[in-house]
């Protein structure tokens, strides 16, 4: 279970979250940094699996496929934005 109010503490953004897509392996800084949060946009670089969920703010993605502590990434700057 995730928090689904996550917030990226390096871009001050909101993370979004889709569930069975992950992200292309071409995406990159640039991609999310002029996309971010227009899905018509980011779905150019998403890829439909099921099960899978892709996270993403403006500086940092991830796409997670199995149980995974996201705390455990010291790159992260992902907290939980309090209900």
């Amino acid at each position: 279970r995730t928090c689904d109010q996550l917030r990226c503490t390096a871009c001050d953004f909101r993370v979004s979250l889709f569930n069975d897509y992950v992200w292309d392996q071409s995406c990159d800084y640039l991609f999310f940094r002029n996309n971010m949060p227009e899905l018509s946009k980011l779905r150019a670089k998403m890829i439909k699996k099921k099960g899978a969920r892709a996270y993403a703010c403006q500086c940092s993605w991830r796409s997670v496929d199995e149980l995974t502590d996201l705390q455990t990434e010291q790159q992260l700057r992902w907290v939980c934005g309090k209900h």
